[in-house]
């Protein structure tokens, strides 16, 4: 009863609609309510702040969601260890993934759903943020994420390459096939990732460590929009360097090195600090590291090295 009731005030929290909450747990309102007031009962503490519609959760409900969110995750791998044996693993492994880390989730996939072919596996394109709060959350089992650069807390970090960045443009759009300094970005219309991404963070760092501004003309949180830009407009952009050649564009577009300030970042794979680790995320530390991402992704990427 427990169990239940604190799944559906985790799923209120995340909806801040009783309507909808309600739906998504396939209960009715009075219901849902009734599981609620039982929880405060309790707790003996108000969880939710009361009104025509969800005003919100109280200080000690947010205290009683983060409990909730841990003894929720704590639950599940509890059951999917008892069930499952102690090789099997079923279920879906949920795991967020920056836009720049994109290229290397290939790497690993086949040696996880071999090794548990009874398993599925959930990717979400999302911020570092964003991974963070889902990690905090309980709500993945782990992110590919940078590890330098506003790193994460809570973590279990596991390096795996380092991301450098190249200037992507039409053919002769600069002149000659040499590097392109930082100053001359400043007055090119650019197409770059938005702010709230961490590599559009890291870009804007370097360029002012070279005085210069960066100002888009476009932004977009996806590098699938970038390159629909590139291919249609007169834009040009920074970009990884792996993500011509993932993309295609290495033989339509020119690639310039960028002088002055050569930034890189590790990217890796963060889980959560948290023993007994669950099967989920343990199944999915465990392929990462044996794939050896690291040789793997500099033959399929040879400008990395």
């Amino acid at each position: 009863m427990l169990i239940r009731h604190l799944h559906y005030f985790t799923i209120l929290s995340r909806e801040a609609h009783f309507a909808k909450a309600a739906q998504i747990c396939n209960v009715t309102q009075p219901t849902l309510s009734l599981a609620l007031r039982k929880l405060e009962d309790d707790f003996g503490v108000r969880l939710v702040e009361r009104g025509n519609n969800f005003n919100g959760l109280t200080s000690e409900g947010k205290r009683v969601l983060a409990w909730a969110q841990q003894i929720l995750s704590d639950f599940e791998s509890l059951k999917n260890d008892l069930a499952d044996g102690a090789e099997a693993l079923s279920g879906t492994i949920r795991l967020g993934v920056i836009p720049a880390a994109m290229p290397i989730t290939g790497f690993f996939t086949e040696t996880l759903l071999t090794t548990h072919p009874a398993a599925q596996i959930n990717m979400q394109a999302i911020s570092s943020r964003q991974i963070q709060t889902a990690l905090d959350g309980l709500e993945l089992h782990g992110g590919l994420t940078y590890l330098d650069n506003e790193p994460l807390e809570r973590v279990i970090q596991l390096p795996l390459y380092v991301e450098r960045y190249v200037v992507i443009s039409k053919r002769g759009h600069f002149e000659g096939p040499g590097p392109v300094p930082w100053e001359r970005l400043e007055r090119e219309p650019l197409c770059l990732l938005s702010e709230e991404m961490q590599n559009r963070r890291i870009l804007d760092g370097a360029a002012k460590r070279c005085h210069v501004n960066l100002r888009p003309k476009v932004t977009a949180n996806s590098f699938l929009t970038i390159c629909a830009h590139l291919r249609r407009g007169g834009w040009g952009s920074i970009v990884p360097e792996t993500l011509p050649a993932l993309y295609g564009l290495e033989h339509e577009f020119d690639i310039h090195r960028i002088t002055g300030d050569r930034t890189t970042q590790t990217i890796g794979l963060v889980v959560p600090d948290r023993q007994p680790m669950a099967r989920m995320t343990h199944a999915l530390f465990s392929a990462v590291l044996k794939s050896n991402l690291a040789d793997a992704f500099a033959k399929a990427y040879p400008q990395t090295r």
